[in-house]
């Protein structure tokens, strides 16, 4: 990969001057260092739409120059050690156990085929956006979504109208269904390290995510029907042909899907006092176990699974580089205002943080909600989480149960309004670029919005007055 080539030239480059690295204070840097990040995802929202040519061929090059344009003033400004400091820990820290996770679960679901032709009607649709909300839960949206999304395509590809389909996919299997344990949603799995019980939000949220899934299901249903009976919406002729049996090929791809949710488990788990010291960042013998893990899944699963099934699927890597280099971008770049976030109410965002808080000094739940929602829809959705259950007190034994109301708002926020933008959780984009890989025609980044703005935030008021007043 080509952005690999960059990255390591900017590591190499910082290196010498790491040692004297300090971390970066968010409260004492303007927000113009914050305009790269904007720039990227302007690039992502409307360079598609108006030269989708150039963008189709030199994407990578766009994340490389805007992640450029952020460094090389920064390092001059702050010092190599510095700069070089934060890239080493966004690129061990974040982005490659990130990637390492994502390609896990690319490759072990591409390896996994549903034999036999199912018809997408409206209410198989349905049927598989519910099993995928429950399965959310408990393998992740990532890997709920890499499982479902190609046959979910499949079912539909003699459709004319498929986008409606994936863009309620995204909503309820790759952000809201993921919700009700710290397997679904990376900053629950980060509440569940701080001490939160495993089973805590199926208690507290478990109303809430009845209440947009099921409303979503009830409107994707009405919705799809109505496409499904227009005028030459069905075409005579199905690209998948009929089989007599319905089963699934390449099963041994279902127990190293296994083999992922228990090396992301076991990393939470096992507390190790063997931290190897890198440039200033931390990395654990648990972390470490987990992605070398991933790796030996990753190749077992190219290995194991027959090329038929690959073939059947489609599979190709294509998706996966688009994501890997775009969020390469998006990690690069979104340092300084993740460090201005941590800076509480000493940073730029301190008007926000502040917002939460009422006059008699009690946490406002709406205001939580909303807060960590908004900033969840754009920036990483974990860090904010923590953020924010910091803001509220940071201890979990008071936060889930005199304070369980606004513990219950960020964790909701952080996880349904995920669903906003494509960038707001990670499957969001991946399940963009397959979709569009296998043909479907996906709204842009503000026409997602459009569906968002018009579907999830008429919901989000409403579940603010029932559950967050």
């Amino acid at each position: 990969m080509k952005i690999s080539r960059w990255l390591t030239s900017i590591a190499l480059f910082a290196l010498p001057g790491l040692a004297f690295a300090a971390d970066l204070d968010g409260g004492s840097i303007s927000m113009l260092w914050g305009v790269p990040f904007a720039g990227l995802l302007l690039s992502i929202a409307l360079v598609p739409l108006f030269a989708p040519i150039f963008w189709h061929h030199h994407f990578g090059k766009v994340a490389a120059a805007w992640g450029l344009a952020f460094l090389v003033p920064f390092a001059v400004v702050f010092g190599p050690g510095v700069a070089g400091a934060s890239f080493v820990h966004a690129l061990l820290a974040e982005y490659i156990p990130f990637v390492i996770l994502l390609t896990a679960l690319f490759a072990v679901s591409g390896g996994i085929y549903i034999r036999g032709n199912l018809h997408g009607s409206p209410g198989l649709n349905t049927a598989i956006l519910a099993i995928g909300a429950v399965l959310a839960s408990f393998m992740g949206t990532t890997g709920a979504s890499m499982l479902l999304i190609r046959p979910l395509i499949r079912a539909n590809d003699n459709r004319k109208h498929v986008a409606h389909v994936v863009v309620f996919f995204i909503f309820i299997v790759s952000n809201a269904g993921g919700s009700l344990t710290p397997l679904g949603d990376p900053p629950l799995f980060l509440g569940f390290l701080k001490g939160v019980d495993f089973f805590w939000t199926v208690g507290h949220i478990y109303q809430e995510t009845l209440f947009l899934v099921g409303v979503l299901l009830v409107l994707f249903y009405a919705l799809d029907s109505w496409y499904y009976r227009r005028h030459k919406e069905v075409t005579p002729q199905d690209p998948t042909p009929d089989t007599r049996d319905i089963g699934f090929d390449g099963k041994v791809n279902f127990a190293l899907l296994g083999g992922v949710v228990a090396l992301v488990l076991l990393s939470g788990f096992w507390k190790s006092s063997v931290v190897f010291n890198i440039a200033g960042t931390e990395v654990g013998l648990p972390g470490i176990v987990r992605d070398v893990g991933l790796v030996i899944v990753t190749l077992a699963s190219l290995w194991l699974t027959p090329k038929k099934v690959h073939a059947d699927n489609q599979f190709g890597w294509g998706p996966m580089q688009e994501v890997a280099k775009l969020f390469a971008g998006i990690f690069l770049t979104i340092i300084p205002v993740i460090a201005m976030l941590k800076a509480g109410l000493n940073g730029p965002f301190g008007a926000i943080v502040a917002a939460v808080t009422r006059p008699d000094g009690s946490p406002d739940p709406a205001m939580y909600f909303w807060a960590t929602g908004a900033l969840s829809s754009f920036l990483d959705n974990a860090p904010t989480y923590l953020v924010f259950f910091n803001t509220a007190g940071g201890d979990p034994a008071v936060l889930m149960t005199t304070l369980a109301p606004t513990l219950a708002a960020i964790s909701a926020g952080a996880v349904f309004m995920g669903a906003n933008t494509y960038i707001g959780n990670a499957p969001n984009l991946m399940v963009k670029a397959i979709a569009e890989d296998r043909g479907v025609k996906m709204p842009s980044f503000f026409g997602y919005m459009l569906w968002s703005g018009g579907i999830l935030v008429p919901l989000f008021i409403v579940m603010t007055f029932i559950w967050f007043k």
